[in-house]
């Protein structure tokens, strides 16, 4: 380094990778103060989802299979966190897991 520089350290940001997924189907969503978390399951792997809405403003319905895209930021802990989402059209069915009511009723 020259006379008048300096090294100054960088924060460290974790790479940010590009997320798409077909065919979830939401589980289950949950309103924090700063976001949205919905947990989705897709439907052809099984793979279960929590994905991060920071805009509070995207809508999934139960029933219906979406299309969702946004980043994922990999550091110590893995965030989906979502830039848009749209209804499947490709993959127009019900999920094959049906949920059971919360108090244990049913047919």
């Amino acid at each position: 380094m020259g006379a008048g520089a300096s090294w100054f350290p960088l924060p460290f940001f974790p790479p940010m990778f590009n997320f798409s997924a077909n065919d979830l189907f939401l589980l289950s969503r949950t309103e924090y103060r700063s976001c949205v978390v919905f947990l989705m399951r897709d439907d052809s792997t099984r793979r279960v989802y929590r994905l991060y809405d920071f805009t509070k403003a995207l809508q999934i319905t139960p029933g219906q299979p979406y299309c969702v895209s946004g980043k994922v930021n990999s550091a110590d802990k893995l965030y989906l966190v979502m830039e848009s989402v749209k209804v499947d059209t490709k993959h127009p069915r019900l999920p094959t897991t049906v949920l059971a009511p919360a108090d244990g009723a049913g047919g």
